[in-house]
């Protein structure tokens, strides 16, 4: 497929306000239930309940894009219902009702990705290594939201954080009408079981090692902003240090179609999780040295971006389009297995007194995901190697 052929406008574009949702979610979503008076152990219960939802929405969805070949069409379905659902939120104050509501929130917001990424695959064809020139919109849409909250929420009310949210959700449905359908291979067009796949060695270790990266990753989730500012940094700043590490991903998608042919999946993959673990430890024990603080987020670029990147190239060549939808449920569901299960445990023991230990345990983890996969070693990429 020729770079004039792909719909680089419609595809960046729903990139952009899908994750202009999660700009407004991540950063401020913990600190819009401590104004409605929920404390820690609550919070980590609500975000874990979004978080799981990516357990099991996105393998049942999944399961029904493989077989029917409609992903697309899940995808505008699920954003639409996103929009509908975050219409509760209005209503909704008290623990179990807003626990429905982010129940019926998270099983759209956390299924319709892994859907879209396949479409975004199909349409790239053999310049899948031009990906990240797409996914960095999704980036800037974080960048977008999560600065200017930031800024405007030192002025107005952590009240209106819904209201925006619900914008960004109705501009992600609008924008994925605009997305070309393409055809996609379903299930029955494979010619390996989906289970013989997850059996191979560097498959179900790199699934391993993207699980404890992504359990690393939920006090950062779901407490960053709160350890901030129980630190004294103000909103503005803090919209400003996730923009800075969403900044820092999108300069790396620039150049991943670049660096990653040359590097190897492998390489990136044992590179992102040293780096991620020297985040966390900066995070947890540079609160009150701001430029610790303002270095920690560029290592963004590798906790997230980089091994993002090396993760749907990996995923692509072993479950390629039979699959597809599959694979990325399981990547996706991990994903909900780890920052559910970690935003739940972090809000049962949080304070500020415990936040450096919790964020150690976290760099801890990426450091086991390390050993796993240097165990693996030439066995993980010989797959990648030979396609």
């Amino acid at each position: 497929m020729s770079s004039a052929r792909i719909p680089y406008v419609p595809l960046g574009a729903f990139y952009f306000f899908y994750f202009a949702v999660i700009g407004g979610f991540m950063p401020y979503w913990g600190l819009y239930l401590q104004s409605l008076g929920f404390g820690a152990a609550e919070i980590g219960q609500l975000m874990a309940i979004v978080m799981a939802t990516r357990i099991f929405a996105p393998n049942f969805w999944g399961y029904i894009a493989d077989r029917t070949g409609k992903r697309l069409l899940l995808v505008r379905f699920g954003a639409l219902m996103i929009t509908l659902g975050w219409l509760g939120v209005f209503l909704a104050r008290e623990f179990w009702p807003l626990a429905l509501v982010l129940l019926a929130y998270g099983f759209f917001q956390n299924a319709i990705l892994a859907q879209f990424e396949s479409v975004t695959m199909a349409h790239l064809g053999e310049q899948r290594d031009r990906y990240s020139q797409v996914r960095l919109w999704g980036s800037l849409g974080f960048i977008v939201v999560g600065t200017g909250l930031g800024v405007a929420f030192d002025h107005i009310s952590l009240s209106v954080l819904p209201l925006a949210m619900l914008a960004c959700a109705l501009a992600t449905w609008l924008s994925s009408l605009a997305v070309p359908d393409i055809a996609t291979a379903t299930r029955r067009d494979a010619s390996h079981g989906f289970r013989e796949i997850l059996r191979r060695p560097a498959v179900w270790t790199f699934f391993a090692a993207h699980f404890l990266l992504l359990l690393s990753h939920a006090p950062y989730y779901t407490f960053y902003s709160i350890h901030l500012e129980s630190h004294g940094y103000s909103r503005t700043e803090i919209g400003w240090l996730w923009g800075l590490g969403v900044g820092a991903e999108v300069l790396m998608f620039l150049v991943m179609h670049k660096v990653l042919p040359r590097t190897g999946e492998q390489r990136m993959l044992l590179w992102s999780l040293l780096l991620s673990a020297l985040r966390w430890v900066m995070i947890g024990f540079g609160a009150d040295l701001p430029a610790v603080i303002w270095l920690a987020q560029l290592l963004h670029a590798a906790s997230f971006a980089t091994f993002h990147a090396a993760a749907m190239v990996v995923i692509f060549r072993h479950f390629g389009d039979g699959h597809q939808g599959q694979g990325q449920a399981v990547y996706s569901m991990l994903w909900g297995v780890g920052v559910a299960l970690g935003s739940w445990v972090a809000g049962a023991v949080w304070s500020v007194a415990t936040a450096p230990w919790i964020f150690s345990v976290a760099a801890l983890l990426c450091l086991l995901a390390w050993v796993l996969l240097h165990q693996a070693g030439t066995k993980a990429s010989a797959p990648a190697s030979r396609a």
